[in-house]
């Protein structure tokens, strides 16, 4: 059950048919309502996809069932109240206090008290879609991207979200197809714009600059905090999931069956990893010395004191999906497929 939850969760629902558009404006059926999440003596060993240190309030994830747990310690845990029960796969917090929380059913859910309770800003189950990232500037302004091209935007800490559509981010030859479209059948130019996009899977930040990767080896950079958006030139035609600059200033993106590049040009060129493994990755993370970390199925752990340029295997035995992590002086806090794992930097339990 929690591979086939973990492979829902990376390939964002893939098995779906790719070209399946469902429009809102024309269902008349109103939305579910959503149901709180079971607060279970358990829960810290699910599923959890993401963590985040929310700083002097510790630490947060979220996984399955709208499980999110707060720790001061990273070793004990404590499950907040939570408003639904949709998979949850990113979190991200502004300061102590403000944190927001996406997943399926494009769910965005939002905190102001250090995560101990959540309150649903947007639910939809009926879109069948997955947000994937979420980023805050500051506690207003927020991105919020996912499957088929997914992309909302709030000025108001997410009291409103609004769709948009950026037509940059459509390949060429789509783009041609989209043009024609707007002048010869309007009604079809907006639903054929729902279904070109790749899937968006994670975002990365650096002032105003946003990278952001996905579906097909989908690149794209944005110079002014997300108002525009250049589509990089492909040089992998498989999905990537996670995208990180290092302290030194290197781009390392990671994706399907262990592929890793790595560029120090700013994007320009990517040179092609050699990897010990060959799973799935779907994090890197690093530590305050430069550290670098890969996560990945299978129990795959992987760790580069060089930059980058080369990885050495510290895979978990009990071959686990690991889906992210973060570095607390010499252990680590790893989510993976069944539940919160703390660990010693270079032990395989």
């Amino acid at each position: 059950m929690y591979n086939n939850l973990f492979a829902l969760c990376l390939t964002t629902l893939l098995l779906i048919q790719s070209n399946m558009v469902v429009s809102r404006e024309t269902d008349d059926i109103p939305d579910a309502l959503p149901k709180a999440a079971v607060i279970a003596p358990l829960a810290e060993q699910a599923l959890f996809t993401d963590v985040v240190d929310m700083g002097t309030a510790g630490y947060a994830a979220v996984g399955e069932r709208g499980h999110i747990l707060i720790s001061h310690d990273g070793q004990h845990w404590q499950q907040a109240k939570v408003p639904v029960q949709a998979l949850l796969t990113s979190v991200y917090f502004t300061d102590d206090q403000y944190g927001w929380a996406v997943g399926h059913d494009a769910t965005i859910l939002h905190t102001q008290d250090s995560g101990k309770s959540w309150q649903l800003q947007q639910f939809l189950p009926k879109m069948d879609k997955p947000l994937m990232d979420v980023y805050f500037f500051d506690r207003q302004l927020g991105i919020a991207v996912g499957a088929y091209g997914m992309f909302y935007t709030t000025v108001d800490g997410g009291v409103n979200w609004q769709s948009s559509f950026h037509l940059s981010l459509v390949s060429e030859d789509d783009q041609e197809y989209l043009a024609e479209l707007a002048e010869t059948d309007p009604e079809a130019y907006l639903l054929e714009r729902a279904s070109v996009l790749p899937h968006f899977n994670r975002l990365m930040v650096q002032g105003e600059q946003i990278l952001m990767v996905g579906e097909a080896g989908f690149v794209a950079v944005s110079e002014d905090a997300g108002q525009s958006w250049q589509r990089l030139e492909a040089f992998y035609n498989g999905s990537l999931f996670d995208i990180h600059r290092t302290q030194q200033g290197t781009l390392l993106v990671a994706g399907l069956r262990g592929n890793v590049f790595r560029s120090d040009d700013n994007g320009e060129s990517w040179l092609d990893i050699a990897l010990p493994v060959s799973a799935t990755l779907s994090s890197i993370f690093e530590d305050s010395n430069g550290q670098l970390y890969l996560t990945g199925n299978a129990g795959t752990l992987l760790h580069s004191a060089d930059d980058g340029q080369s990885f050495r295997d510290l895979s978990q035995a009990d071959g686990r999906a690991i889906l992210n992590g973060l570095s607390l002086a010499n252990r680590l806090l790893l989510v993976t497929e069944s539940g919160i794992k703390l660990t010693p930097i270079g032990k395989s339990e």
